[in-house]
């Protein structure tokens, strides 16, 4: 059985700098080759790989196989010609050898795309890639960043922001100083990374093909969404306008965020009451039967802000920034009740009852409109 092991040179490196023509045969020959390529560049991997092939000759022919070493490059100019020549320097090899197969050994994945030509004219038992070991890591780093920029998507998604920022960051930095250049190109660059880790891209991508549809079909929640969205404005105006009107330290954080909830809370309920209403009649339109998620939303949107107003409403009165509330005189029959003021913890009490009592009314309505009973609720 005959082997041929062939050193494979896409890029000529070799006939290039020892000026040899290929294809180089023999033993003695290709260890003359490793002598002139080592002399002419030491750092050349070509070198390993013409040792390797060496190697591989030997190991077969400890075997007792008849084993032919050759090296073979592409000398030419152009990539269609450089894989010319090597099928053509391969066919001479074949023609005067008539190896059984072969074991091609080469040192980078360019030469590896060239196994396939030889392949097709010998058979290829074995491929025998060299890497350095000082350059592995280098030579890895090279691949993965060329694939990297062949990736369209990778280029558009990574290399544009990193730009941008470039240009950017002098500009501020003329314009406004160090201090907030820096800041701004931070927070630019940490609202993009939370835009692509949370998938926003995604949703707003998704977003006017949903609102097509919604249209089309005609939606109730189209409406309620508006009106979700008007509501909400209103009710964050509000609450900006309650913390700007009440004599409340700006250096405090608590206050104004308790002056800000008491004010926009309602609101916003109201907001997200219209739009849980909207998805509730979306559903009841579309199927016979309506889910229990979708009728406990509405109740506990409700629940959930009386709460907040009731938490609110008791550290502003704390604070004697929120008057108490007055119960009035009242007289039925023989029934008196006198005018009374809550104090915080008795009106905290009742707005946390009152959110109970919302949210288990709305259970009890859920389960009986579909006709489950309250164990039957999963938790």
């Amino acid at each position: 059985m005959s082997t041929l092991v062939v050193c494979v040179d896409r890029d000529d490196d070799i006939g290039t700098k020892t000026g040899l023509d290929t294809p180089v045969a023999g033993w003695e020959a290709v260890r003359s080759l490793v002598t002139e390529v080592g002399l002419a560049d030491p750092e050349d991997a070509s070198v390993n790989c013409l040792l390797e092939s060496l190697r591989v000759a030997r190991d077969l022919r400890d075997g007792d196989e008849e084993v032919t070493v050759a090296v073979i490059s592409g000398a030419a100019d152009t990539m269609v010609g450089r894989d010319r020549a090597v099928a053509e320097q391969t066919d001479r090899l074949v023609e005067k050898y008539d190896p059984d197969s072969a074991v091609v050994v080469i040192d980078s994945a360019q030469d590896e795309r060239l196994v396939p030509i030889i392949e097709s004219r010998v058979q290829v038992d074995a491929v025998d890639r060299v890497v350095v070991r000082q350059a592995r890591d280098i030579e890895s780093t090279y691949y993965l960043l060329k694939q990297f920029l062949a990736d369209e998507e990778l280029r558009q998604t990574v290399l544009v922001p990193v730009g941008v920022a470039l240009l950017a960051f002098p500009i501020l930095l003329m314009a406004f100083g160090q201090a907030i250049a820096v800041s701004t190109i931070t927070a630019v660059i940490g609202v993009f990374v939370l835009y692509k880790g949370l998938g926003v891209d995604d949703y707003v991508a998704d977003l006017p093909g949903q609102a097509k549809d919604a249209l089309y079909s005609g939606r109730v929640s189209i409406v309620t969404y508006v009106v979700a969205a008007g509501l909400a404005l209103v009710g964050v105006f509000a609450g900006a306008l309650e913390v700007s009107e009440m004599s409340i330290p700006v250096e405090g954080v608590l206050m104004p965020a308790m002056a800000f909830a008491f004010a926009s809370v309602p609101w916003l309920a109201g907001a997200a009451m219209a739009a849980s209403t909207g998805r509730l009649l979306d559903e009841a339109i579309r199927n016979d039967r309506v889910r229990n998620s979708y009728l406990n939303l509405p109740f506990g949107v409700l629940a959930v802000g009386l709460v907040v107003r009731g938490f609110s409403a008791y550290f502003l009165q704390r604070e004697d920034y929120l008057a108490p509330v007055e119960v009035p005189h009242v007289e039925v029959g023989n029934l008196t009740l006198r005018s009374l003021s809550l104090a915080p913890g008795t009106r905290l009490a009742l707005f946390v009852t009152a959110g109970v009592v919302v949210s288990l009314l709305g259970v009890q309505l859920s389960s009986y409109v579909t006709g489950t009973t309250l164990e039957e609720i999963p938790e």
